[in-house]
């Protein structure tokens, strides 16, 4: 994947997730908007970032908020409509913000016009845009294959006498990319959107797109599994080999236009599986889950971010992320309610490290999890899964702007509650607090922005083995930035080479009250604190 040394922008800038339905509610529906997107487009470009993905915001009956789509080419009433959209686009450019759209190609919403038709009759043009099946004998489902939301994979419909498949809800039927007319809509998708503007895509589990020809039976795990679908291998839904034509073919259009990117989510694909997918002929970058799930040590960062950057090589470039719509955040896995600094070291770690780093709305101000009862909860999953796994709703709660009531989200009760901390915790306070979280991300993107060593640069890891401190440089041809950064609750000290003392400048140390200090040869960190080095080339 050549660079040619030409700043771009998904490569060398920052990424900002934004759940719409819970950044800004600008028509007193209780559901965020796009009219509140761009409300608030000043306070992101402050912020610092590139580009702006956004969550699905085509039309849906929000059985799975948005990734349940029953039409690709508009926009969700709730949300606005195209030229609400166009206006995003074009404000966002103008602040030299990109846009990202959330593509769902998997599945559709059962809502959805082409489902309506293809369970009409089994001679419906549209009846093998699904994947559609008869009884096995003795009248069971085609095979074993279990729902991620729980229950078998195959919903029977009395009308035809048929099953189809749902990888997912049973709202949401997997469509059949192995039809010509399927995959030719859904490219055809790629170009709608790009020729209104849009500047890139994520590929919602693009990896379980095909299915095996033959959707024969998973094979059987061992051991013990609390949920069903963890009780068999799943070898034969994902990862089929005519994903590699799918995505060159969709490389292709993007390619055709200035600039474009596309990211896919691979489903439950290992690191290695994932960069597969990754190159010049296909996609530009991947998620892989092992940073974002690795414990709180140096030591197992480290080591995935490590094994992440060297399945890439040079030739690559990786992404990572900490939160997003389907993790629980990182403040509640890592920190307190209250104190911050584990996430200043995972904000420094996060946006210094070779790749491209994806922010969660509401991650620099380190909003945490609401807790709902049963009651309350309405995704999907939580609801079948309580209380074992109690939702993602608790990382989706509305963005803490202020301490207004409903955190001048809404000027009515929300969708979901704003978590109870939202008086203390918001934007408009720590705005005006020098040493506060969000302080603590703009000065370190401004500091990331303005060194090509620690956005463009390559990186080499000095020590993985260590479980309090994690060491790594990021280098130019024209400078050199050491990152230190410290895991444990104590102070550390770290020795710099001698016969690159001189060389070193101190030039990031966090903020107040707890800041490294630098004497002589040797750095001293107090607990969880970072440092970031400058060596340039005279």
């Amino acid at each position: 994947m050549a660079m040619n040394g030409k700043r771009l922008w998904w490569k060398n800038g920052i990424i900002y997730q934004v759940y719409p339905r819970s950044f800004q509610d600008t028509n007193a529906d209780g559901i965020g908007d796009l009219a509140g997107i761009i409300q608030h487009l000043d306070y992101l470009q402050e912020l610092g970032i590139d580009g702006i993905w956004l969550s699905p915001i085509n039309p849906s009956p929000d059985v799975d908020f948005g990734y349940d789509v029953s039409d690709y080419h508009t926009i969700d009433p709730k949300f606005g409509n195209l030229q609400d959209f166009d206006r995003l686009l074009s404000e966002a450019h103008k602040r030299g913000i990109h846009i990202i759209l959330d593509l769902v190609l998997n599945h559709t919403s059962d809502q959805h016009r082409w489902f309506q038709e293809s369970r009409m009759s089994r001679n419906n043009p549209y009846h093998d845009w699904y994947i559609w099946r008869d009884p096995a004998p003795g009248g069971s489902m085609p095979n074993n294959w279990r729902s991620w939301f729980g229950g078998p994979a195959w919903e029977f419909d009395e009308k035809l006498g048929q099953y189809y498949l749902h990888i997912f809800d049973k709202s949401q039927p997997d469509l059949n990319w192995r039809n010509p007319d399927v995959r030719a809509t859904m490219l055809d998708i790629f170009r709608y959107w790009l020729n209104k503007g849009v500047d890139g895509f994520r590929l919602d589990v693009f990896n379980a797109w095909y299915k095996e020809a033959d959707l024969r039976d998973n094979p059987k795990q061992t051991g013990f599994h609390l949920r069903n679908f963890e009780k068999i291998d799943h070898i034969y839904e994902i990862s089929q080999p005519e994903m590699i034509p799918a995505l060159q073919d969709i490389r292709k259009i993007l390619d055709a236009y200035p600039d474009r990117y596309v990211v896919g989510e691979t489903f439950l694909a290992d690191a290695a599986q994932a960069r597969t997918y990754i190159g010049d002929d296909r996609l530009h970058a991947a998620f892989d889950y092992g940073y974002a799930n690795s414990p709180f040590s140096a030591k197992a960062f480290g080591k995935a971010i490590q094994y992440w950057d060297s399945l890439h090589g040079e030739q690559a470039w990786p992404n990572y992320f900490l939160n997003n719509h389907d993790t629980s955040r990182s403040s509640a896995r890592y920190a307190g309610p209250d104190d911050d600094a584990k996430l200043k070291l995972l904000a420094t770690m996060h946006l210094t490290v070779r790749g491209t780093p994806y922010l969660y709305y509401g991650e620099e101000i380190g909003m945490r999890n609401i807790s709902l009862p049963y009651s309350q909860i309405q995704d999907p999953p939580g609801k079948r899964y309580w209380p074992l796994f109690k939702s993602r709703d608790g990382f989706r709660s509305p963005m803490q702007w202020n301490a207004h009531p409903f955190a001048g989200f809404s000027s009515v009760e929300p969708w979901l509650p704003v978590h109870p901390n939202y008086k203390v915790r918001n934007v408009t306070n720590q705005a005006s607090t020098p040493a506060s979280l969000l302080n603590f991300y703009k000065s370190l993107i401004a500091l990331r922005r303005a060194h090509p060593a620690l956005h463009a640069g390559n990186m080499d890891l000095i020590d993985t083995t260590n479980d309090s401190l994690l060491v790594y440089k990021r280098h130019t041809s024209e400078e050199t930035t050491l990152v230190v950064l410290n895991f444990s609750k104590s102070m550390q000290s770290y020795t710099l080479p001698v016969d690159e003392f001189n060389h070193w400048d101190l030039i990031f140390t966090g903020n107040e009250p707890l800041t490294s200090q630098m004497t002589d040869s040797t750095l001293d960190l107090p607990p969880y604190g970072v440092a970031i080095l400058l060596s340039q080339v005279v």
